[in-house]
């Protein structure tokens, strides 16, 4: 799996990759639609990781908290 950190101006949000009912690849807000501070981030990561442990983090600058890529987001 991949996790998508975005680091923005009011806060962070972790992007989840997922599959939409078509099979088509999406993106999760997996922290809600909210920001959400650095702890809250790094918590969400760590749950992840213990259940897949070759799960790929990418963190990006992101001031809107869009990601940088094309993607559809749900």
């Amino acid at each position: 799996g991949i996790l998508v950190v975005l680091h923005g101006r009011k806060g962070m949000s972790v992007l989840s990759q997922m599959r939409t009912a078509d099979g088509e690849a999406a993106w999760m807000r997996a922290t809600g639609p909210v920001p959400v501070d650095q702890a809250a981030a790094d918590a969400y990561v760590e749950r992840q990781t213990r259940f897949d442990p070759d799960l790929w983090v990418l963190e990006f600058e992101s001031p809107d908290l869009l990601p940088p890529f094309e993607g559809k987001i749900l």
